[in-house]
């Protein structure tokens, strides 16, 4: 990479909304997301988000390609680390190694996808045969969901790609659950309160499971839901509705995120490859009867 290049980089990454799509699209590599996905997790419009997707390009930073009607974006990994090697390949006086690492050997750290066709993505290594799309609905989508979609996206591994979304959201995340992930060193940036009508749309994921979190949102007329999912109701008690001393409260959150993990590590851990439908829809109707004197058991 030549210094020119290098400075093109620097100045599409020196912008908030594009060092947000890129920090995205780096937690998903090496697969992509389409346009309409990324501006409804970060929440920035359509008519701008097109802009800042080509500065990235054509820093040399993102790969696109279209499937279908829809255009795919993944981060490009591999300009990435030529970024890296730019910065490094001459420090501490040309001996990379005082510094504790060869910088004129720094692989990207996924496998990037060929620029102009689609991610192939059961070929992708250390990965199962697809990524499944789950959704988790609760009122509000601003403690329980929120949790569940963090837990989801860092425990599935790349198998699992997470939204949430509520009926009648907050509008914010509540405060005792963004302190609660960041305590545990969860991503947090792109968490926000949105309604589940964003999912019902053209550019909307082909969800493969929906999962309630409150009985309110079980009861509710559900949208139709692209790619006909599997759902289940995972009910939980609202952490939010807890009332007493600052400790107490916080503890609720503890706990919503304690049975949250539990159910997810058994859902994550299915042999979906093995069961049919009808046994796929029962293990995960199971999964939301577990109880918390069970989960403490």
């Amino acid at each position: 990479m030549d210094t020119q290049a290098a400075i093109t980089a620097f100045a599409a990454l020196a912008q908030d909304h594009r060092l947000q799509v890129f920090r995205l699209l780096m937690r998903q590599a090496p697969y992509g997301l389409p346009a309409g996905q990324i501006s409804g997790c970060l929440g920035i419009p359509a008519s701008t988000l097109s802009t800042h997707l080509a500065q990235l390009e054509r820093a040399g930073l993102l790969q696109s390609w279209r499937d279908q009607r829809r255009i795919f974006y993944a981060a490009d990994t591999q300009g990435l680390g030529n970024l890296l090697t730019f910065l490094t390949e001459e420090c501490c006086h040309g001996r990379p190694d005082l510094c504790g690492y060869e910088s004129q050997d720094i692989p990207p750290p996924f496998e990037t996808p060929v620029k102009g066709r689609p991610v192939e993505r059961e070929k992708l290594p250390m990965h199962e045969d697809r990524v499944f799309h789950v959704l988790f609905l609760c009122t509000g989508n601003s403690a329980r969901s929120i949790i569940a979609e963090c837990l989801l996206n860092d425990l599935g591994r790349g198998r699992f790609w997470a939204y949430s979304a509520g009926s009648q959201p907050k509008g914010e995340v509540h405060p005792y659950a963004l302190e609660l992930l960041q305590n545990y060193h969860y991503a947090t940036d792109h968490l926000r309160s949105k309604n589940w009508e964003e999912f019902t749309g053209p550019d909307a994921p082909p969800l493969d499971f929906v999962f309630t979190l409150c009985d309110e949102a079980a009861k509710e007329s559900c949208p139709v839901w692209p790619g006909q999912p599997m759902t289940a109701h995972w009910g939980l008690p609202d952490p939010a509705a807890v009332e007493g001393t600052e400790a107490v409260k916080r503890f609720a959150f503890i706990d919503t995120m304690r049975m949250l993990t539990q159910r997810i590590d058994i859902f994550i851990n299915l042999p979906t490859a093995k069961l049919d439908r009808l046994s796929l829809q029962q293990r995960v109707g199971a999964i939301g009867k577990t109880t918390p004197q069970e989960s403490r058991a």
